[in-house]
């Protein structure tokens, strides 16, 4: 990390700690990242239209003064950056009358409004809809009276006014890598509640890699469960991806989501990003893709109505997922949305190994049936934001290069320690990877189980019945106990022998041992 960015990320969580007092953490990243998306859509808006317009020898702010020019570069703007926004209400407008201590409530809802509306009736509507609807100018929870909210936002927006996101440098992402970090930030900060949207960088790169082993280009990459959209976008710092699609069940999410897709450049009309529960309410029904990452939620609940037995989905496995645990829905899920030359990578408690009824026909169904399983990954506990649990990253693929075995790699020992949660370094993660890559047994680490092997078990996958990493205890010198016992009993016979001899001339009765 450069110290460039260090000085970035230690800003704006100090200008977090502004908010820290009136929210809790779920709340206010609402207001922190609604803000910076707002600052980021002025500055980008500007810059654009700035460099479209001069060749003709004039500015944004001019050319919309100009009644001639005034449509043309509105419709400009939203052909190719999907919203518009005049320049009154621009992010620099209202840094100058903040500056001035005027109130700017106002002007700030009517910018956001406009965002929004500009795109009404356009390609770009379904991505920018209700995208500040979590922006709550009004809320108590600013402040008592109109002017201490317009003092807290003023003073919040001012400092972001501070930083530079380079927007400028287009060979550099500080705003949209920022807003991933407080993203981090707030889930390892609010636990649970916020990390239900965030899955840890390291892993994300596990799977982002996994996916786009030996392929440089992907026609698209889908996320059933996306949250804020960091898992789908990691891909991406791996192989050039065509389309992005995702579903995401909260609303809040959802829109962080689609932020953060357009905030790391992705135009609108190369992601796809929809809201609502992906197993009882798909909403890309049909679709194929050619690589496939998740994080669900651990152990969910879910219907598993009778109808879904109907569900091309599901109907193949004769079995559905039990209700209180959603794990295998999601597998077959996204299984269904595969392509025939992808590969799939899902992040599940350890119990979708092992467990019985229901989901061991479905574990028995995907890997003697159908050969998909390619690999079970183990990793370290405690390493997602909320949960102390032991996880397991499941690779599938439809046309498997090594159909003839699946790899267990065991890495739940190898990680660091970071206050109360675990991490996985670099190291690890090109562990993982590189055993990966070569499929090769390495002791106590990996170990490529033959489909007899795993009969043998009756298609119980618990990583332990494949990579033994059972560690010896060092073998027991008795001879060497034996002989510090005596030695330690000759020294309590002097001591005795000491303090007999100081009761004695005190005439009371020593406390020796018998």
């Amino acid at each position: 990390m450069s110290e460039y960015q260090r000085k970035l990320e230690t800003k704006l969580w100090a200008i977090a700690d502004e908010l820290r007092g009136n929210m809790d953490a779920n709340e206010f990243k609402n207001y922190m990242l609604g803000f910076i998306f707002y600052k980021y859509l002025s500055e980008k808006i500007e810059i654009y239209l700035n460099q479209e317009l001069k060749e003709d020898g004039v500015t944004f702010k001019q050319a919309f003064e100009d009644s001639e020019l005034k449509e043309e570069v509105e419709a400009e703007a939203i052909d190719n950056l999907g919203y518009f926004l005049e320049p009154r209400c621009l992010f620099k407008n209202l840094i100058h009358k903040a500056k001035n201590g005027e109130f700017i409530l106002d002007n700030l809802q009517m910018a956001m409004n406009q965002i929004e509306n500009s795109t009404m009736g356009h390609e770009s509507e379904e991505d920018f809809e209700n995208l500040f609807e979590d922006v709550d100018l009004q809320s108590s929870k600013l402040g008592k009276s109109e002017d201490d909210k317009n003092k807290l936002i003023s003073k919040v927006l001012l400092h972001l006014a501070d930083i530079d996101f380079k927007m400028e440098d287009t060979e550099q992402d500080i705003l949209g890598d920022a807003y991933e970090y407080l993203i981090s930030q707030f889930a390892s900060s609010a636990g649970k509640k916020a990390g239900e949207f965030y899955t840890p960088q390291q892993v994300s790169k596990i799977l982002a890699k996994i996916v786009t082993l030996n392929r440089k280009h992907l026609k698209n990459v889908y996320d059933p469960t996306c949250g804020s959209g960091s898992l789908l976008l990691r891909v991406s710092k791996e192989a050039k991806i065509g389309e992005f699609f995702g579903q995401e069940l909260n609303q809040s999410t959802y829109n962080l989501a689609r932020m953060n897709m357009i905030l790391h450049d992705v135009r609108f009309e190369d992601f796809n990003i929809q809201q609502g529960d992906s197993i009882e309410n798909p909403q890309h029904l049909g679709m194929k893709f050619d690589a496939i990452v998740a994080n669900p939620p651990f152990s969910a609940k879910w219907s598993s109505d009778k109808s879904f037995l109907d569900d091309e989905r599901f109907s193949a496995y004769g079995k559905l997922a039990p209700k209180s645990k959603a794990d295998f829905a999601f597998v077959q899920h996204m299984i269904y949305h595969l392509d025939e030359n992808g590969t799939m990578a899902i992040v599940l408690p350890h119990g979708v190994l092992f467990r019985g009824a229901a989901e061991g026909v479905i574990r028995k169904y995907l890997v003697k049936e159908k050969n998909y399983l390619d690999a079970v990954i183990g990793l370290p506990a405690n390493i997602f934001y909320g949960t102390s649990i032991p996880t397991v990253i499941l690779v599938f693929k439809k046309c498997r290069e090594d159909d003839a075995d699946i790899l267990f790699i065991d890495a739940s020992k190898y990680f660091e320690k970071v206050k109360n949660q675990n991490r996985l370094r670099d190291e690890d993660v090109n562990r993982i990877i590189d055993t990966y890559k070569e499929r090769k047994d390495v002791e106590k680490f990996a170990h490529a189980a033959t489909l007899a092997e795993i009969e043998g078990n009756d298609y119980n996958l618990n990583i332990p019945r494949y990579v033994d990493n059972f560690e010896e205890e060092e073998p027991v010198d008795l001879d060497a106990v034996v002989r510090e016992i005596r030695e330690l009993n000759k020294k309590s016979a002097e001591v005795d022998k000491e303090i007999k001899k100081y009761c004695d001339e005190l005439c009371i009765e020593a406390p020796l041992n018998k």
